[in-house]
């Protein structure tokens, strides 16, 4: 985990996602904490236990994105996933431990990947004395019988030898110029088709795929299949499958879980859609009853998965919600006490949304100049384009539903439609877009009060 200090997280953080400085400050703050309970005593350490996060504001303000930012930075396994896809145990849906066995077959993924690329170099060279050894087959030899016995005596000259070394040399050459590329060779690859099994099932029994295509890799024969490809595919395929062989899953699988365990970090989206109202009579499976199931894992418990027991007390819970219909308190008591940071992000408005459009590294400008640019085409976006960009969004966001930043998406897209549609006979043009263009072509459908509703 890197040892980034908190000024340092927000101002990462700010590279992408506008404002929200109290929700930046808070999660940078957690990150630090991690990295703190690693260098405490050891009696100290399993007591210690993350400050989990509720993240309180309208669709579109950043949530989601701030969260996944973080476990970039920290290089932190990292699930998102919304509490409304579960129900309670014994009934059709989803397990709320079925989170955690997600998030181990991603940290697996993310650890074997570190572990292939710490590899690749002695694969590639493995996979290329393979191709030279296909496109220059074995030795040839000269049988001859010896003197007074039947057995045969392999001879191979010395010349022979010296020549088809230089012949191999000759090979490796051509074949790292790229001169090979358009060469078919006949390659054996492993055959990784598993027949299909289908399980029916009514809830829970996400546990019934645990290791079922190891199993029966295990009891039927190692098969492989002839295939031609070009040189360059087959080089690629050959060292992925020495890529393989050369690492050690028992170690990959060990890390994966210590950085589940110690680093991995869980968005649960969408919390205020399994927040009890006081309308509601009766159990409610998809409400009460996943916050009591999701209170143990939460509060931390082990997990039984595919790569094996996993303990939950230390993987970092970011839950965010809208909290339209419901408040924080109408959790369960027990659930609210596992969330003991809250932060409310604040809705954006116009001055927001301009300096969205404008000052992230990944800012929507950018995105569509870089698209544009592909196809010969040199967009550029005034000033005053953006600015009226920016008024329309918050405009139509105040008078339908507030979407948050994700109007400027849709407002985007309209504007630029006909450009997107035509591009590829603009090439080598420059097209500017000016505040007069976004009005020619917005300010009809904003005017319309329900014809935006269905446009933007």
């Amino acid at each position: 985990m890197k040892g980034l200090i908190p000024p340092e997280t927000v101002k990462e953080l700010d590279k992408y996602i506008v404002g929200q400085n109290d929700a930046k400050r808070s999660v940078a703050i957690a990150l630090r904490n991690r990295w703190r309970r690693q260098q405490v005593p050891e009696h100290l350490r399993d007591e210690i236990a993350p400050k989990n996060i509720i993240m309180i504001g309208p669709t579109g303000v950043g949530k989601t994105e701030i969260a996944r930012r973080l476990a970039s930075l920290a290089n932190s396994p990292f699930l998102k996933i919304e509490a409304s896809k579960f129900t309670e145990v014994g009934y059709v849906g989803r397990d709320v431990e079925s989170m955690i066995r997600d998030l181990c077959e991603l940290a697996v993924n993310m650890v074997r990947g570190e572990e292939q690329a710490m590899v690749i170099t002695r694969a590639s060279e493995i996979a290329e004395e393979k191709i030279l050894d296909i496109l220059l087959p074995g030795d040839r030899v000269q049988e001859l019988p010896a003197e007074g016995t039947g057995e045969v005596e392999v001879h191979l000259e010395r010349s022979e030898k010296e020549s088809k070394s230089a012949t191999r040399e000759k090979l490796r050459r051509l074949l790292r110029e790229g001169r090979l590329d358009d060469r078919f060779v006949d390659l054996e690859v492993s055959d990784r088709s598993y027949p299909m099994i289908e399980i029916f099932s009514s809830a829970g029994m996400e546990e019934m795929d645990i290791n079922l295509r190891e199993m029966l890799g295990g009891m039927m024969p190692r098969r492989t299949k002839r295939r031609k490809v070009k040189v360059p595919e087959a080089l690629e395929l050959l060292t992925q499958e020495e890529a393989q062989r050369l690492i050690d899953m028992d170690k990959v699988i060990k890390l994966a879980v210590d950085r589940v365990e110690h680093s991995g970090i869980i968005f649960l989206d969408e919390i205020d859609k399994i927040a009890s109202r006081e309308t509601t009579k009766g159990p409610d499976v998809s409400r009460e009853g996943v916050q009591r199931d999701l209170l143990p894992i939460v509060e931390g418990s082990t997990v039984n998965t595919k790569y094996g027991m996993v303990r939950t007390d230390h993987i970092l819970f970011i839950a965010s919600g809208a909290f339209h219909a419901s408040k924080p308190s109408d959790l369960i008591p027990e659930l609210q006490g596992r969330f003991p940071i809250r932060v409310e992000l604040d809705a954006l408005g116009k001055e927001e949304f301009v300096r969205i459009l404008k000052e992230p590294e990944n800012a929507l400008t950018v995105q569509y100049e870089a698209l544009m640019a592909t196809e010969g085409i040199d967009l550029v976006f005034q000033e005053d384009a953006v600015d009226e960009v920016a008024q329309i969004a918050h405009d139509v966001n105040s008078r339908t539903e507030n979407i948050g930043a994700r109007r400027l998406h849709t407002v985007m897209e309209k504007l630029l439609d006909e450009v997107s549609f035509n591009a590829h006979g603009l090439e080598g043009q420059q097209i500017v877009i000016t505040r007069q263009y976004v009005r020619d072509k917005l300010q009809d459908i904003v005017k319309d009060e329900d014809l935006s509703r269905y446009i933007l």
